[in-house]
């Protein structure tokens, strides 16, 4: 009996299963207004979230980033993130209607831009440039602001390990037109191909990365990855942060910033350790600015000893 084999297919049916039940709450959302759909997703997200495995992730999680919080403060942001994941998940229906900002409209708008003139500067300009973001609010919209103003951005994205789903989100993720990047071996060449042309490219940059770079994300030791890192080194790309800020009302603020000044080696070359940390700093003082808009739940200073041993910043 071929047991690998049996595996395999088993995961299959377990994806396919999963995926129907995503789609067919998919389907019903779509039955409803975006703002009561949302709405029913955090509530939902709240009361199913906390009865999973990844919710002890979470607490232990937050009680080592925040040692000074209470229990109650600390139970009260696990049940703010499973509503934030429960909307995100929610907003992949709505994104082509949740996205309604329109530059030098005086109209207000469900979704504003702090940045505007970073992105008319960043059209006009001849540089490579480099995007990066977070897990935080409705990251997916950066892509479809960047469309708006008319940036031709190519976008790093992990795909879930549901193919199912992959093939779902991907359509969702089609409203910008942006180009997608799957984060995969090939996406650094990829990219650098887009740099080398000094286009301009996106990326998530708060997640484990096994053999990655070791730097501190909330005072502990992580591994963070070092492609970005790298290839603003390589075209001395500009790096830009940029984030989504859920706010009341189903509403939401993309602050996209001036480009950072990075670290730079004794040869006046950008110091991709360096660079990586200073992301990280960036990102955490986003994460402790709304802690309830970040995936804790997510391993990410897991390190395994044969990956630490010998890493080298």
């Amino acid at each position: 009996m071929n047991w690998a084999r049996i595996g395999s297919w088993l995961r299959s049916w377990r994806h396919w299963l999963i995926a129907k039940g995503v789609l067919a709450i998919f389907a019903l959302l779509r039955l409803m207004s975006a703002d009561r759909a949302l709405n029913l997703a955090d509530r939902l997200g709240k009361t199913v979230g906390p009865w999973s495995g990844r919710h002890r992730v979470a607490l232990g999680n937050l009680r080592k980033a925040y040692p000074e919080k209470s229990e109650e403060e600390i139970q009260a942001i696990a049940y703010d993130m499973w509503g934030h994941m429960a909307r995100l998940a929610a907003e992949y229906v709505f994104l082509d209607r949740l996205f309604d900002f329109r530059p030098f409209s005086d109209a207000q708008h469900r979704v504003e831009v702090d940045g505007v003139d970073v992105f008319i500067r960043v059209v006009d300009s001849k540089k490579p440039r480099i995007f990066f973001t977070a897990h935080t609010g409705c990251f997916e919209m950066f892509p479809v602001a960047a469309a708006t103003f008319g940036l031709d951005l190519v976008a790093l994205f992990r795909a879930p390990n549901n193919p199912y789903l992959a093939e779902e989100l991907s359509t969702a993720r089609n409203v910008s037109n942006a180009r997608m990047v799957a984060s995969r071996s090939g996406a650094a060449i990829s990219l650098a191909r887009i740099l080398e042309e000094d286009g301009s490219v996106g990326a998530l940059v708060d997640q484990k990365f096994n053999g990655g770079i070791l730097t501190t994300f909330f005072g502990r030791e992580c591994q963070t990855s070092p492609l970005v890192p790298r290839l603003a080194r390589q075209f001395d790309a500009d790096i830009h942060p940029a984030r989504c800020i859920r706010l009341p009302g189903n509403r939401y603020r993309l602050e996209i910033l001036d480009p950072i000044e990075p670290a730079r080696d004794a040869n006046g070359e950008i110091d991709p350790a360096a660079l990586a940390q200073q992301v990280n700093d960036i990102i955490e003082g986003w994460v402790r600015e709304y802690p309830g808009q970040w995936m804790w739940f997510h391993k990410r200073w897991e390190i395994k000893e044969r990956r630490k041993r010998g890493q080298k910043a």
